[in-house]
């Protein structure tokens, strides 16, 4: 198995492979040393004169106000109470552990103050799976993810619920079992553990590991959408594309070029009457590539964040204790809004495709792709359900980041919702995923309809793998059970098994254990 030091540079694919379980991480010997003298410092201040924020000093508006060193324990313990006030459903049990392994990585680099103890217990709830009941609502994402992470961090002082053993089980019930029992926090570790944008971040990565597995079977799916439609292969041409340079184009319209190439299909049409295809199918390689160049965008912003200091105050050496807003997730919330938007444009355009193989008036189709209509509604009600989700897509894209509500008493009178961001981009990119099972349904059946001619042998081979899971129709059934399978394949990834064949470049780089 391989192995990752915390501290070092971690990637998103590094990350998600230590959730996974396929990387074991631990704390190397550089690491203990920067931590160790960091806490020492923290130690030095709370039994010193100077006030200093987080350490000795209330929090938030009662930052003025002087903490005894006597109470200075006791007032992390408080912190972590206090700011566990999040609402509505958990979230996933693997963002919850992303959490805990961003948090690890941050803390690591020895610049907040935590103790060693503290860093090995949260490192033994990720190596055990014994993972924190986290809310999903409660973080305006600019003290931190302050509400979500207070929750994380609980179970350290025997309070809250965790997943264990299949069930949701009290802390201190687990932490009993195990013949472990709750840590007394050192003055400033409540407050490093729950400043920082862990929260986001981590949904961030599960978009980003999402979207990357739709923009890459997008490409498959809309050639042979494009196949079964009897679409034009010249707006892929690559004298096009030159003309206008941007790399996401550019990349997507080669590998449709690539995924055409030797059609018969293709060349039965190659002198037909139609002047020009309709936008979405013509200009895929726009939409998809503005698409992927949002993903790369958020990719790069994120691989900052997840080696970055997002603690506060930020403990720089004996003399410099920095109080700032390395909190803040403006840079998160601004390009997950921007990722929100181009998941669901993705969506949007697959949408109109299905629309378009719904008409009856491509030739050797049928209308609603089945032969016999009337008794049967054929893939009409598909097209609603697809609709549906592309238009909630829409109502999910107001941008949370242009949003701000001033928090604790105006101490906070500018936040990023960066936490609001996040939530809604996996859950655009979940209802992304749906539309494209529904797009690959109608694709496979528009490609029964043009046999004895064939695609060529790549999508050929994933039509066949679909058809051994779901048959072609010749008559109503219920399709919900055909949309369910298809998607469990998308999201199983079965399409990127065949990408390796169209190249690599940046847009592909993702490390996935």
């Amino acid at each position: 198995m391989n192995s990752f030091i915390y501290g070092d540079h971690i990637t998103t694919g590094t990350a998600l492979a230590i959730c996974k379980g396929r990387i074991k991480a631990e704390l190397g010997q550089g690491s203990l040393e920067k931590v160790r003298a960091s806490q020492r410092i923290v130690a030095d201040i709370a039994a010193g004169e100077e006030v200093v924020y987080g350490i000795n000093s209330g929090f938030g508006p009662l930052c003025t106000t002087k903490i005894s060193p006597q109470n200075t324990k006791l007032l992390q313990y408080n912190i972590l109470k206090s700011h566990s006030v999040g609402t509505g459903d958990p979230i996933p049990q693997d963002i919850a552990k992303l959490m805990l392994i961003l948090k690890v990585q941050a803390l690591a680099q020895g610049f907040s103050g935590i103790t060693v103890s503290t860093l090995e217990r949260i490192i033994w709830h990720i190596d055990n799976d014994i993972i924190p009941v986290v809310p999903s609502q409660g973080s305006v994402g600019a003290s931190g993810d302050l509400a979500p992470l207070a929750h994380l961090f609980l179970p350290l002082i025997g309070l809250g619920k965790v997943h264990y053993n299949g069930n949701l089980t009290d802390a201190a019930e687990v932490l009993s079992v195990e013949g472990m029992g709750p840590l007394e926090l050192a003055p400033k570790e409540g407050l490093a553990l729950i400043n920082g944008t862990q929260f986001m971040a981590s949904f961030a990565i599960m978009t980003l590991h999402m979207l990357h597995k739709c923009l890459c079977q997008s490409d498959f799916i809309a050639a042979m959408m494009l196949e079964g439609l009897l679409g034009s292969a010249q707006p892929f041409m690559s004298q096009l594309h030159r003309l206008r340079p941007h790399r996401g184009s550019q990349h997507v319209a080669a590998r449709i070029r690539s995924l055409l190439e030797g059609s018969a299909i293709v060349e039965s049409h190659k002198n037909c009457e139609r002047v020009q295809d309709p936008y979405s199918l013509r200009c895929i390689p726009q939409v998809h590539g503005a698409s992927r160049e949002a993903w790369a965008h958020l990719k790069d912003v994120l691989e900052v964040e997840l080696n970055s200091v997002t603690d506060n105050p930020v403990i720089i050496s004996s003399e410099l204790a920095i109080s700032g807003g390395n909190f803040h997730g403006q840079p998160m919330a601004l390009p997950l809004d921007y990722v929100c938007m181009a998941a669901s444009e993705l969506g949007n355009i697959s949408d109109r495709r299905i629309y378009l193989a719904m008409d009856g008036t491509v030739t050797g189709l049928p209308k609603l792709l089945v032969k016999e209509i009337g008794l049967n509604s054929g893939f009409m009600i598909l097209q609603y359900t697809s609709a549906a989700l592309a238009s909630e897509n829409k109502t999910l894209c107001f941008p949370a980041s242009v949003d701000s509500i001033p928090t604790s008493l105006g101490q906070e009178d500018h936040v990023s919702m960066g936490s609001i961001a996040g939530r809604k981009a996996l859950q655009v990119v979940g209802n992304l995923e749906n539309i494209l099972a529904i797009e690959l349904l109608c694709a496979c059946q528009a490609l029964d309809f043009r046999r004895p001619l064939v695609t060529t042998p790549v999508l050929e081979e994933i039509h066949q793998t679909v058809r051994e899971r779901i048959p072609h129709a010749s008559e109503d059934r219920i399709f919900g059970d055909d949309i369910k399978i298809a998607q469990h394949m998308l999201s199983d990834g079965f399409i990127l098994k065949w990408n390796d064949v169209l190249g690599s470049d940046y847009f592909q780089i993702f490390e996935d254990y």
